[in-house]
């Protein structure tokens, strides 16, 4: 069973790529919140559990991670980038 960690720090347009940002500026969104990347993971079809208490380690506030479940098809770049279109959508 493999288990990927998303922090919203990877979907953060107001990140740098050095500052944590994993995807391309036009698929991230201004400060996303877990329950936001929960909603789009669901909708890109895996089950997703929301940690709130944890912290990224290069940042100093705590904004949770998103644990994916069983994602054993797609790479965590693609499952990234498919995270963040469908985030792109919810706040459109």
């Amino acid at each position: 069973m493999v288990e990927n960690v998303i922090w919203p720090a990877y979907l953060d347009s107001s990140l740098t790529r050095s500052e944590g940002r994993r995807v391309p500026a036009d698929l991230a969104v201004e400060e996303p919140t877990v329950d936001e990347i929960a909603q789009a993971v669901q909708q890109v079809g895996y089950d997703a559990v929301i940690e709130r208490d944890k912290r990224y380690p290069r940042e100093y506030e705590t904004r949770g991670r998103v644990l994916v479940k069983d994602a054993d098809d797609a790479g965590k770049s693609d499952l990234l980038q498919a995270t963040g279109a469908y985030l792109g959508a919810i706040r459109a």
